[in-house]
Order: structure tokens, then sequence, then C-alpha cells
């Protein structure tokens, strides 16, 4: 691949001299995000907000693969928490230009005896917590003309599953803030897109839920869950030079089974 302003021959994959926020990073899907991008040459911040020894264990990882990683704490679903954050990792030559919005909460309630309670930590940890992260990482990006927003949604943005109205509601709102977010800061040279996953394999989930996997894998084309790496590679993909004219784009990365009928 050659980079059509200079003409140098670049990997389609390599974050070399970037740097990249990982939030959630001490979860199942975050870890592999923020392993993923470290391999690829960035520089990784790994965040957690409760879970240190799991977020300590994904930076061991990395410097294991001999990557360069840093822990942050925050809890994002409060605006001075993030500000100070970023004024932090600002600070200390830190202040990236990748920023993953991956961290998220998904608990089960039916809409019918949902309390307003638990309607706003929804809502605020999936998508307040996103617009107060991009809005806060864009201040940083925009003196710099470059920057990557990757926000992880998720399919029930446009196919709900019993329980998860508030879930759902906050991922689709995701799905437009990337769009908005796209156009506003395009002329900014920072790119934001979405990757929505489909169901993702985790220790567990067959025993926990054998009668959710067994109809996933009977309808969807490929026949299978997902794995944590199949969004991570996608997120790569967003993030990295190969996707330098993509932006307000949402990736589905399902197995196909937006292409059938509700699984």
């Amino acid at each position: 691949m050659v980079d059509s302003d200079s003409g140098e021959s670049i990997l389609p994959n390599d974050l070399t001299d970037r740097t990249a926020l990982v939030s959630g990073a001490s979860g199942n899907l975050g870890s592999a995000i923020a392993c993923r991008l470290a391999r690829a040459g960035a520089r990784t911040i790994v965040h957690y907000h409760q879970n240190r020894e799991g977020a300590e264990r994904v930076a061991t990882q990395i410097k294991r693969d001999r990557g360069d990683a840093r822990l942050c704490r925050a809890d994002l679903s409060d605006a001075e928490a993030v500000a100070g954050l970023f004024a932090e990792l600002a600070a200390s030559d830190w202040s990236p230009d990748i920023v993953v919005n991956n961290a998220a909460r998904q608990p089960v309630e039916l809409l019918a005896t949902m309390d307003i309670k638990q309607w706003r930590e929804v809502i605020a940890a999936n998508l307040d917590a996103a617009f107060m992260v991009m809005q806060q990482a864009t201040i940083y990006m925009r003196t710099r003309k470059t920057g990557c927003i990757v926000n992880i949604a998720s399919i029930e943005a446009t196919d709900p599953a019993p329980g998860h109205a508030h879930y759902s509601v906050s991922k689709t709102g995701l799905l437009m803030l990337t769009k908005a977010a796209a156009a506003e800061f395009g002329p900014d040279g920072i790119r934001v897109n979405s990757v929505s996953p489909g169901l993702l394999f985790r220790d567990g989930i067959e025993a926990q839920w054998p009668e959710g996997v067994s109809r996933w894998c009977s309808k969807a084309p490929l026949q299978k869950l997902g794995e944590v790496d199949d969004i991570a590679e996608a997120v790569l993909f967003l993030v990295g030079p190969a996707a330098k004219w993509i932006t307000g784009t949402n990736l589905v990365v399902d197995g196909g089974m937006s292409t059938v009928t509700r699984w």
C-alpha cells in the first residue's frame, strides 16, 4: 500500500507512532482490542473503572508482547473525570490519536418493570460516556489535524432483544452520534466510525444460555458465534491507514445474521 500524499509504502495495519485509548479494556472484548492495537505498534492506554486486576493483566500481556501500555482509571459517565483523564494524558505525552469507545453496560430488565435509575445508568454508561470521551479527545486531535474514533455499537441498535430496551436505545444513539461526529470533525482530519458486533463467544456462554447459542448458530449464515478477535480486527482496520477514506460508517460484524430474519 502506498500513501497517496507522500508516495511512501505503508503497511495497512501499521500503528507505529500512534497512541490508542481503549475504554473498558479490562473486559473480554476491550482486552482483545487493546492487545491487537498494541501488536500493530500502538502505545496503548488500558482504561478501566473498577476491574484493576483485569486491566493489569491486559497491560502485562501487552508488555510481554513487547508493546507499550499505560493503565488509567476513570468513571466515564462523570464529565469532570473524563476531562481530567484527557488533561492528564496530554500532560504526560500520552494524548491518544486513536480512541475506541468500548466500555458499556448490558443488564437485562423488562421495559415494563425498569425504573428510571436503571434506564439512566445504561444510557450514561453507553451513550453519555462516549459523547464525553469523544468531545474531550477531539480537543487534542483537532490541534494535530488527525485522529480516529471507533464506537463499539451492537446489532441490537436495529434489532432489539427482550429485556434490552435501554441497551438497544443507547446503541442506536451511538450510531447516530458516530455519523454526526464524522460530519462535524471530518474537516479537522478526524475519522469517526462504529463497529456493531453480533453474538460473541465467552467462557461459559454455552452453559449459561444454551438455547440462545443454539438459535444463533442455526440461523446465522456462518453458523457460529463470533470471537472477540473478529471485532478487534475490524477495529484495527478502521483505525489504520487502509481505511483512511472511511468515516461515518457502521461496520457490522455478525456472521451474516443481519441478512436473515430475527434470530
